[in-house]
């Protein structure tokens, strides 16, 4: 008796590290690995042209894959889940955002957390919902986090995840662009991780300048960091190559830091401030640019817990850096009170110099 149970677990003990084995080369294999630029179609492109002198908004908002309402947590801030509560719940969402945008008739959103086809959004083709509405708008989009299966939590696991960045526009785009960011975690972490990127969207402008829209959404969980430097580090590179050239340039998004000029300590709060968040480092400091973030109204919820007002820690992690040839005529967040997403939308009115 006492040998078949030993044989018994020996054979479970095998099988076991067999599947686990299996699984880790399955996703080594699997593994989404994009050069760091890579050429986007644009979709529904447009004729118009930007015109030196003449208004136009932009709104940047973490849409949070329609899942992530105000009666949502999710494990890695803390809480239990990993996907959208219902089918249901998630187009109940996707159409309070559609709502949204249609009702504020921005120039260009930028889009965050925008599910191609994930289990954690019931497969639901998030780009084609949000673009069927917008018809007058042409768009862009580039994958952020691309795994054939993430395993996590053990007993709801988030599933096969498809999803990344989105950039609506009502002008002409030259081009569009993704480039991937630096800063990897180690095997096999990546290999269930986002890769993270930027989308760099050029449109004419009719003094023959051009007008550089940078969509992005910096890494959050890296211990110490060290990824985000790094990411920052090319990023502003970037933006002073460009500068140079003179361009307009426009880079908003959801940056996972607490943005310059902003503090938490003004909103109502029982919670302590979360690991995940940093100040901005005072390192960063791209020559010639300048932030145009709203103070007011947070735009980030902790999602540990539902969201309760006076209850969940809130920051401004969302908002826009431009170049000095770029001036603010209006900059305001949108309070949707986190009914729908775990951010608010920033909108802002520029006009180019």
């Amino acid at each position: 008796m006492g040998k078949k149970i030993l044989k018994t677990i020996g054979t479970l003990v095998l099988l076991a590290v067999a599947i686990a084995g299996g699984f880790l080369l399955y996703i080594t294999l699997s593994d989404y690995k994009p050069v760091e630029v890579i050429e986007i179609m644009s979709e529904n492109n447009k004729e118009q042209l930007i015109e030196q002198g003449v208004p136009f908004t932009v709104t940047t908002f973490n849409i949070g894959y329609a899942g992530l309402d105000k009666k949502q947590d999710f494990f890695m801030d803390g809480g239990k889940k990993s996907r959208s509560s219902s089918k249901n719940q998630t187009i109940s969402n996707l159409d309070a955002i559609s709502s949204f945008m249609k009702t504020n008739q921005s120039n260009f959103y930028l889009l965050q957390e925008v599910d191609a086809r994930s289990s954690r959004s019931y497969h639901i083709n998030e780009i084609d919902y949000l673009a069927k509405p917008l018809e007058d708008y042409s768009y862009a989009f580039a994958y952020n986090y691309k795994v054939a299966w993430v395993p996590v939590p053990i007993f709801n696991p988030m599933g096969s995840v498809q999803s990344g960045l989105l950039t609506f526009s009502t002008f002409k785009s030259k081009s569009n662009q993704r480039y991937d960011l630096p800063g990897k975690e180690s095997w096999p972490i990546q290999q269930l991780e986002l890769d993270r990127a930027f989308i760099e969207s050029r449109f004419e402008v009719n003094n023959g300048k051009e007008l550089i829209v940078i969509n992005l959404h910096l890494s959050a969980f890296d211990e110490g960091g060290k990824i985000r430097k790094q990411q920052l580090d090319y990023l502003a590179a970037f933006l002073e190559k460009e500068n140079d050239k003179g361009n307009y340039i426009i880079v908003g998004g959801d940056w996972n830091h607490a943005l310059p000029g902003t503090t938490p300590d003004r909103f109502e709060t029982t919670q302590a401030w979360p690991e995940w968040l940093q100040q901005f480092p005072e390192d960063f400091n791209p020559s010639g640019f300048k932030w145009m973030v709203d103070d007011s109204i947070a735009t980030v919820r902790t999602l540990d817990i539902a969201y309760t007002e006076g209850v969940n820690f809130r920051a401004v992690i969302d908002g826009f850096l431009v170049s000095s040839n770029v001036d603010k005529i209006r900059l305001q967040s949108t309070d949707l009170a986190f009914e729908h997403s775990d951010h608010n939308p920033v909108i802002a009115e520029f006009i180019l110099r």
